[in-house]
């Protein structure tokens, strides 16, 4: 299927590996040129060559942290105008919630709140004024079901979700976009730090860990970063233009739940 995207530009924010990554490369794939961010030089600078040399299009690298207000005017002012905006960051660490306090609190709504709500909203005029756009969060399935672990990631992308719940629907009737990606567990760095988590605190193996953690979920294995960039293209697609302030579970059926 022909997105019919090509030629449109696409800010991917922490795009040098993960989820994404695979984000990234499902666009550039589709032809559209990309601005990708990373914290890591050297990393960003390694993903960026290997997508020019595949696919053929003009990536932007911006080394800085988009959860600060700095990284975020950096990254702004490389990408320019954009059509597609796929936000993204690493999720809070787990704990219980007796380990958390206010500080703890703000930097989870600082990263997985405030960050993408700052990224709409420098983007969404010129896309509402071109009358074409596509906003893709990176979110989780903790904002479907929460995960106990998972208290500083359950609060903060719940409290986006509701915020794109009614800023999708403000600015449809312009031809933008706004929808949440919800992953499970796929195989990226983040599911290491949480299989590693569940290691120490078990005593387990990695083998282990992985095994216990792929036999809660029905497809039995963990997503791949191809896949779910595969999901996100699609919601930034021509094709996509009637799916409005939806959360869409990338899980491998984990999430019980009949809606």
């Amino acid at each position: 299927m022909d997105m019919g995207i090509s030629g449109k530009t696409a800010l991917v924010c922490a795009s040098s590996k993960g989820l994404g990554r695979g984000c990234a490369e499902a666009l550039a794939g589709e032809g559209v040129q990309l601005v990708i961010n990373g914290r890591d030089a050297d990393v960003l600078a390694a993903t960026a060559s290997v997508i020019r040399s595949t696919y053929g299009v003009s990536v932007t690298e911006v080394a800085c942290d988009v959860t600060t207000s700095e990284g975020q005017e950096m990254l702004l002012a490389a990408a320019g105008e954009i059509d597609i905006l796929v936000t993204n960051a690493g999720g809070p660490p787990p704990g219980l919630w007796s380990d958390w306090d206010r500080t703890d609190f703000i930097a989870a709504l600082d990263a997985n709140m405030l960050t993408p709500i700052a990224l709409m909203k420098a983007c969404l005029p010129a896309m509402m004024a071109r009358g074409w756009g596509r906003v893709v969060n990176i979110t989780s399935q903790s904002v479907k079901a929460p995960i106990g672990v998972l208290g500083l990631s359950n609060a903060a992308r719940t409290g986006l979700t509701g915020y794109v719940a009614g800023t999708s629907r403000q600015v449809a009737e312009h031809g933008v976009t706004i929808n949440n990606l919800l992953p499970g567990i796929h195989a990226t760095d983040r599911a290491v730090s949480l299989d590693s988590a569940m290691m120490k605190a078990q005593g387990l193996t990695m083998a282990q860990a992985q095994s216990q953690r792929q036999a809660t979920i029905p497809a039995r294995r963990y997503g791949t970063a191809q896949e779910f960039g595969a999901a996100c293209a699609f919601l930034c697609s021509q094709h996509a233009g009637f799916i409005v302030g939806q959360n869409i579970l990338l899980d491998g059926g984990a999430t019980n739940a009949t809606i």
